[in-house]
């Protein structure tokens, strides 16, 4: 590959990487072109020489966030069983992860504004979420396939919910109480 071409690759990537983080905090209606390809380092106008259109620009960067999420659950469950299951309880309703959405779990960050979304998009969410509920049931497996999926979704719901409720209440005594309970139960469920 030509170094243009290699250059074209690697600020694309860029782009796409930012936006994911931006997504993340600030929503997919947050992340406005010109900002984001002044972050990027590029010229506003040089946008369409990556990107169609901006719904492509989102789904790549909606894509992108929920594959890192991912990617982060499936590292922390590397123990496997209860274990794991605590350990990801743990990560996602920490306080750092509550104030740091850039960094987060975009199921939680993009919940609302994937709602009204594009369908590239609310398919990408959609899919993530059928990928956490399955891991979610597989690390406390019982003999009632129903039963665990129940779970998951249970376990799933408490922890976005706690997660976005922390979130919108901002850092102190009451956001950082809704992560403890909420933890706290799950583990005990």
């Amino acid at each position: 590959m030509g170094s243009s071409k290699a250059d074209k690759a690697a600020s694309h990537d860029r782009i796409v990487e930012i936006a994911a983080a931006r997504m993340r905090s600030s929503g997919i209606n947050g992340v406005g072109v010109a900002e984001l390809m002044r972050e990027a380092g590029l010229t506003h106008g040089g946008f369409y020489r990556h990107f169609a259109s901006r719904d492509e620009l989102v789904g790549a960067a909606v894509e992108r966030a929920l594959a890192q999420g991912s990617a982060r659950t499936v590292a922390t469950s590397g123990q496997g069983g209860r274990r794991a299951l605590e350990a990801i309880i743990d990560d996602y309703l920490s306080p750092a992860h509550r104030s740091h959405p850039e960094a987060g779990c975009a199921v939680a960050g993009l919940a609302e504004d994937v709602s009204r979304a594009d369908d590239r998009t609310r398919s990408a969410y959609r899919r993530q979420v059928k990928q956490y509920l399955e891991l979610l049931a597989e690390l406390t497996p019982s003999t009632d396939a129903a039963d665990d999926r129940r779970r998951s979704c249970l376990v799933l719901s408490a922890l976005v919910g706690a997660l976005v409720m922390a979130r919108a209440i901002g850092e102190g005594s009451l956001s950082d109480e809704i992560l403890f309970e909420t933890a706290t139960a799950l583990k005990e469920f």
